[in-house]
């Protein structure tokens, strides 16, 4: 995935569910640059926690090309793609702002990168380990980077040491 070409148009296309895979490798062979933004979600099946990657915005991905030369008609004919959005007939490009700002928070594999600007009192909601999805607030940041924040367990308030990694700002 090429993030680097910040001065092509972005459009938004839905994909079928569950198909971000293969509508991303259909649209990168018919030669388009695509931008599906990823992020690390922990769930619990099976009496276990498993890491996944899933896209930060379930349902959409983000394609590159010139609207003038017809090219989003391929997009839409693309297995795994249901449509792009558009307002009328025409796709309308996505905010070019928005698009830049996502990818300078992505690595280069597309992989949200955790904010670097955290500080106490933030409320923030932990995304990996036993507490996942718990609403917490920042207590302080070490000098090691770990960070601690104060979570709301069974009606007292417990502090946990976590990463900025295993974090997301609220």
């Amino acid at each position: 995935m090429n993030f680097n070409a910040c001065d092509a148009n972005w459009f938004l296309a839905q994909y079928k569910p569950n198909s971000h895979h293969i509508a991303a490798r259909n649209l990168a062979r018919q030669g388009f640059r695509i931008f599906l933004p990823m992020q690390e979600e922990t769930k619990r099946a099976r009496g276990m926690f498993v890491v996944q990657m899933r896209p930060l915005f379930p349902g959409y991905l983000f394609v590159a090309f010139d609207r003038l030369h017809g090219s989003y008609r391929a997009v839409n004919s693309t297995y795994g793609i249901t449509r792009l959005v558009s307002l009328g007939d025409v796709p309308t490009p996505a905010p070019a702002d928005l698009i830049h700002q996502l990818m300078l928070r992505c690595d280069t594999e597309g992989k949200l990168r955790p904010p670097e600007m955290l500080k106490a009192g933030d409320q923030v909601t932990l995304t990996k380990g036993p507490f996942t999805d718990f609403v917490a607030t920042i207590e302080s940041i070490a000098p090691d980077q770990r960070i601690w924040v104060l979570m709301s367990l069974m009606g007292t308030q417990t502090r946990v040491a976590v990463t900025a990694a295993h974090l997301r700002v609220r």
